[in-house]
């Protein structure tokens, strides 16, 4: 198990995760259909050339994924009883096929759970970053996690 029960975490724990990603078209391309996304500017080559930002762009249900999901493993792995929610959803920069990405993850609160004396909620500030250090994604993420056991 690699994730911190509720009892290991401090407000202001900051962890940089190991795992970075160099995003491939086929991870936009996939996302994309998997999502029944027909967006022509993930998707159609020609059609993002006439944007702005000539070029498609990455699909954001794709960078928000990988982002929470290289957290899971210095989070929540073993220790998560539910995710509550995720606020604050917020995309500041694009990221296109190339982009090398990284996140990290703050705890920013802490409260005991009402409905289960074995559990706490911890809320984290989720945060991704490309190679030149821009945040292209972040939002902050609530969950149920379990304490260390007795």
């Amino acid at each position: 198990m690699a994730g911190r029960y509720f009892d290991e975490w401090q407000v202001g724990d900051r962890v940089e995760h190991a795992v970075s990603r160099t995003v491939t078209e086929t991870d936009n391309l996939l996302i994309s259909a998997l999502t029944y996304n027909p967006q022509p500017l993930h998707i159609d080559h020609e059609a993002a050339a006439r944007t702005e930002f000539g070029q498609p762009l990455v699909n954001s249900v794709f960078t928000f994924g990988l982002m929470v999901g290289v957290s899971v493993s210095d989070t929540t792995l073993g220790t998560l009883v539910a995710n509550l929610g995720y606020d604050k959803l917020t995309f500041p920069k694009p990221v296109f096929v190339g982009d090398t990405l990284r996140s990290e993850t703050e705890c920013i609160d802490l409260r005991e759970s009402k409905s289960r004396p074995n559990a706490g909620i911890v809320t984290w500030a989720h945060r991704s970053f490309n190679q030149r250090d821009e945040i292209v994604c972040e939002c902050t993420r609530s969950a149920l996690i379990l304490k260390t056991p007795q």
